[in-house]
C-alpha cells in the first residue's frame, strides 16, 4: 500500500468554493503600482525586513566566488569563504564607504580590496590591512570589518535578509513548505536558462501575472490544448506568507487524438518535455489500432500516459522520483514565496519568475529575472547548464512562447493602471492567490504602522 506523500496535499486542499467571499480584499488600490510614496513604504517595511532570493548555491562553488545583490540603492556582496561558508556583507568599505564590488559577480580569492585607499578585507569580512597602517591612528581593525547581513540557503537558493533582527530562514520558509518541496530535489537541479531584463511595469504586476490562470484564454490560447482551466479542479494551500496552487494538466472532453496532439506540442511552451516525448509516444502506440485510430480505455488519458512517461524517463536516468505522486509527474504546482518569487514545478524541472523594484526607484519599472532548472544525472549537467544573460535592449531576447506573451502583456497593464480615474483593480475569485499575496503586503505595511 502506497504511503502518504507530500504531493498528496491536493487530495484534501482548499477548492475555490471553500474560500469565503470575504476571506481577502478583492479590490486592490492602483496607487500601490505607481505611487512613489508607496514604493518608499515597501522599501522600508518589506525589502529591508524580509528574506529574499538572491541567487543559486551552485553559482558560488569556490572560495572567493562572489555575486552582488542590489535592492533599490542598497548593495550587498554574497561570498563563499575559505571555510566553505556563505556570508553576505554590505558592499561598502568601512573607511570612506567606497563600493568594493562593481561587477555582477567574480572571484576574490585573496579577499576584497578597496581601490580608493587600499583597505583590504578577508573573505570572512575581517579588516586585513590599511594603506600606511602605522600612521593610520587609532583604528580598531577588529571593529571595522565589513558589515555582515543574514544569509541562508534553502532548496538550492541563496536567501538574504537586510534586517539585523531577521528571523531564522527556516521559520520564514516553514517546515510544511520545506516538506512539500523536498521530493522535487530542487537543490540538485541545474540552471538551463537564466535571463535578467528591465521591464516597464511595477514588480507586483509581474507577481500578479503568474499567480492566476484566469488570463490563459486571452493571452495563452495555445495552452488550452493541454491545460484544464476549470476553476472547480484547482486546489490551493495558503500559508502565513506563501502559497501554492495547482490545476490539473488535462483537457476534459477532448478526443484521444486531440489530447495527444496537445502533449506533443508541449515543447513550444515547456521545452524540457522533449526528453519525455519518445517514451510518451511508445505508450500511446499501445492504444492505436491497426487502422491508425486511437482509443483510450477508461482511466487512461494523455495526461496519465504523460505521467507514466515522465516517471519512466526520470527513473531510467537514475533519478529517484519515488517521493513524487503520479500527478506531480504531469501537473505544475505554482508556488509563491513572499515577496517576489514565483515558481512552477513538476517532476524533474522548475521555472521561476522573480521581480525586483528598479534600482532607480521608479515604481513603473522593475527588473525581472526568469530562470529554468532541470534535475539531471551528474554526467549530463555540464551539457545543459546555461550562463546568465542580461538583456540590455528591450525586446531583443525572445522567450519561449507563453513567457513571451506575458512579457508583452505586463507593460500594457502598467500603462492602463496609470489612468487617474481608475482607483482600484477588481479581482475575481479565480484570482484569490493574488488577493492572498496582497494581504501579506498589507500585513507588512500594518506591522510598520503604515496605511495600505
Amino acid at each position: 500500500m502506497q504511503t502518504a506523500r507530500p504531493g498528496d496535499w491536493v487530495e484534501y486542499a482548499t477548492a475555490l468554493d471553500d474560500i469565503a467571499p470575504d476571506a481577502y480584499r478583492m479590490e486592490i488600490p492602483t496607487s500601490r503600482y505607481m505611487a512613489p510614496e508607496f514604493a518608499a513604504q515597501e522599501r522600508d517595511s518589506i525589502w529591508k525586513k524580509v528574506w529574499q532570493v538572491v541567487g543559486r548555491v551552485d553559482e558560488l562553488t569556490k572560495a572567493g566566488d562572489w555575486r552582488q545583490y542590489r535592492i533599490f540603492d542598497q548593495s550587498y556582496i554574497i561570498v563563499r569563504g575559505k571555510d566553505e561558508r556563505l556570508r553576505a556583507f554590505v558592499n561598502a568599505c568601512r573607511h570612506r564607504g567606497n563600493v568594493l564590488c562593481r561587477e555582477a559577480r567574480g572571484n576574490a580569492k585573496r579577499g576584497f580590496l578597496c581601490q580608493y585607499h587600499l583597505w583590504s578585507y578577508d573573505l570572512d569580512g575581517r579588516l586585513k590591512g590599511m594603506l600606511r597602517e602605522a600612521l593610520a591612528g587609532p583604528i580598531d581593525k577588529d571593529t571595522h570589518g565589513l558589515i555582515e547581513v543574514s544569509v541562508g540557503t534553502f532548496a538550492g537558493f541563496i536567501f538574504l535578509n537586510p534586517d539585523p533582527d531577521a528571523e531564522p530562514l527556516t521559520d520564514f520558509i516553514g517546515a510544511e513548505v520545506a516538506n512539500m518541496l523536498a521530493p522535487y530535489h530542487l537543490e540538485e537541479m541545474v540552471t538551463v536558462m537564466d535571463v535578467t531584463e528591465a521591464i516597464d511595469c511595477n514588480w507586483k504586476i509581474v507577481l500578479d501575472a503568474f499567480q492566476e490562470g484566469y488570463h490563459i484564454d486571452g493571452i495563452h490560447p495555445q495552452l488550452l490544448r493541454v491545460i484544464n482551466i476549470d476553476p472547480a479542479t484547482s486546489r490551493y494551500r495558503f500559508f502565513e506568507r506563501h502559497s501554492v496552487s495547482m490545476a490539473p494538466f488535462d483537457v476534459v472532453g477532448a478526443t484521444p487524438e486531440h489530447q495527444v496532439d496537445g502533449i506533443m506540442d508541449l515543447p513550444e511552451t515547456f521545452p524540457s518535455t522533449v526528453a519525455v516525448l519518445p517514451r510518451f509516444q511508445e505508450l500511446v502506440a499501445e492504444y492505436r489500432a491497426d487502422d491508425g485510430s486511437l482509443n483510450f480505455p477508461e482511466g487512461v488519458t494523455a495526461r496519465t500516459l504523460l505521467q507514466r512517461a515522465t516517471r519512466d524517463t526520470l527513473t531510467g536516468m537514475g533519478l529517484d522520483v519515488s517521493g513524487l505522486t503520479d500527478a506531480q509527474m504531469s501537473d505544475n504546482h505554482g508556488w509563491v514565496w513572499f515577496p517576489n518569487f514565483f515558481m512552477t514545478i513538476r517532476a524533474g524541472e522548475a521555472t521561476i519568475i522573480m521581480a525586483l523594484p528598479h534600482p532607480d526607484g521608479d515604481p513603473n519599472r522593475c527588473i525581472w529575472h526568469v530562470a529554468s532548472y532541470m534535475w539531471l544525472p551528474d554526467e549530463m549537467k555540464a551539457a545543459f547548464t546555461a550562463e546568465p544573460i542580461v538583456v540590455d535592449e528591450a525586446g531583443s531576447y525572445k522567450y519561449f512562447e507563453a513567457l513571451q506573451q506575458d512579457y508583452e502583456q505586463m507593460p500594457r497593464q502598467q500603462i492602463g493602471l496609470r489612468n487617474s480615474a481608475l482607483d482600484h483593480m477588481a479581482l475575481v475569485k479565480e484570482e484569490v492567490v493574488i488577493a492572498h499575496f496582497h494581504s501579506v503586503v498589507d500585513k507588512y505595511l500594518e506591522s510598520a504602522g503604515l496605511n495600505s
